[in-house]
């Protein structure tokens, strides 16, 4: 949707891409109404001059008088009120919509449940290594709206359901959904639901690019579209075969897995993904096998933390769902060494019998946190703690020489800490002090 000076446009929620939001429509002359639940939101002093902000529950006779709402990814439009103004004709959108009418370069998009945040940053390193001009951003790091430049040759974005709910009009030169697993499902009515939400990515793409391994990946309809496949068991487009494992395209060996920075076999997963996405944009196979090999992962992304007396300390903090700690737990299976668990958090209305049988193959698990109790509900052998420093503390006791003791929560942080990042440095602080 392209800026209509004769309308009037609402920013619904302030945070970092709802200030974006409110800087864009000022620089192309629109004075939009600011909105807020929250009775003190921590950026409204940024606010330019003459932008009017109401904080407090939404009044939807006021949202009513308004032609364009920007809704932050962080409200749910299938709620009241933005129910009934959809019906009345106002147009309810994210900062990603008003993006797609800005950009004069390719854009290469990136979903799915796990994986994502670490697939944008690679593919983002594998431009610049190719010095292409990139701008990165999204769901990750930067808002949508602080990315536009001209002279930017390639835009890579993380994109989260909640904002492929509020797009329409993306144009893509790749995309993929990375894989789909149980997640939001407090705010989804089943996995169906989200999936759906997490599928528009494909909606205006020119290279949609398909996990071979996870069916849910693949777009409702291929009609017009050209999918490649990515997969760690069966021969596609992109693939690993060879006696030693590697990481191929078609019958082309790129790199072999042992000479990735990332270790475990789901970041195999990612690298390829990544790699399909790169050719799609025309980054040189050259400069990603480059960066392949130097790419050590992200923090809080089974981060080794530390190595006491033999046993490794890991940090999976972002693990915020069932599917990322199921990921990680495939990842190390075939790793020599036993796995101690400690999960736990806000589960999001998560059902954590798919858990279950991972749980039983761990050497033994910790659970804390409001969830922890269900975690424990489906592993009766669990040991419910009070919070992670009581958790670090008994493994630190039990794991042996050899071992390893993965933080990967299957939870969100928000019931004891301020967000994953947080809660992934306090286990780092807890194991360096060991």
């Amino acid at each position: 949707m392209a800026i209509d000076k004769t309308q009037k446009y609402g920013v619904i929620g302030l945070g970092r891409s709802g200030l974006a939001t409110v800087s864009y429509l000022c620089a192309h002359g629109v004075t939009p109404y600011v909105f807020d639940t929250r009775q003190c939101p921590p950026l409204k002093e940024q606010l330019s001059d003459g932008v009017s902000l109401e904080c407090g529950p939404l009044d939807a006779s006021k949202l009513a008088m308004l032609d364009v709402l920007i809704v932050g990814p962080g409200l749910c439009i299938r709620k009241e009120p933005f129910i009934s103004l959809r019906t009345q004709g106002i147009s309810v959108i994210g900062d990603v919509e008003l993006f797609s009418h800005e950009v004069d370069a390719p854009v290469v998009a990136i979903t799915g449940s796990n994986g994502k945040t670490t697939v944008t940053s690679l593919l983002g390193e594998m431009a610049r290594r190719d010095r292409i001009h990139v701008a990165v951003g999204g769901n990750i790091g930067t808002p949508v709206l602080e990315l536009p430049d001209h002279q930017v040759q390639l835009y890579v974005l993380e994109l989260s359901s909640f904002q492929l709910e509020t797009t329409s009009s993306l144009k893509l030169r790749a995309g993929t959904v990375l894989n789909v697993s149980a997640d939001h499902m407090n705010r989804y009515r089943d996995l169906e639901d989200y999936r759906n939400a997490k599928l528009r990515i494909f909606e205006h793409c020119d290279h949609c690019i398909v996990n071979a391994d996870d069916p849910l990946t693949r777009p409702l309809s291929a009609s017009g579209k050209e999918l490649w496949h990515f997969s760690l068991s069966q021969n596609t487009e992109y693939w690993v075969g060879g006696d030693e494992p590697t990481l191929m395209c078609g019958d082309t060996p790129l790199i072999a897995c042992h000479d990735l920075g990332m270790s475990g076999q789901h970041n195999w997963a990612n690298a390829l993904a990544a790699l399909a996405l790169g050719d799609a944009a025309g980054i040189s196979r050259e400069a990603m096998v480059a960066t392949l090999k130097g790419f050590k992962g992200l923090a809080h992304r089974c981060e080794l933390i530390k190595v006491h007396k033999g046993i490794h300390w890991i940090n999976d903090s972002k693990a915020t769902n069932i599917g990322a700690t199921i990921a990680a737990l495939k990842g190390f299976a075939h790793e020599s060494g036993e796995t101690w668990l400690i999960a736990g958090g806000d589960g999001k209305g998560a059902d954590f019998s798919e858990l279950a049988p991972w749980l039983d193959k761990m050497a033994g698990v910790v659970v804390f946190g409001m969830d922890g109790k269900n975690i424990k509900s489906v592993h009766h052998q669990a040991i419910q703690v009070a919070d992670l420093n009581e958790a670090v503390l008994c493994l630190s006791e039990q794991a042996k020489p050899g071992d390893r003791v993965l933080l990967s929560p299957a939870c969100a942080s928000l019931d004891m800490y301020s967000g994953f990042e947080q809660r992934g440095d306090h286990f780092r602080q807890l194991v360096e002090a060991l």
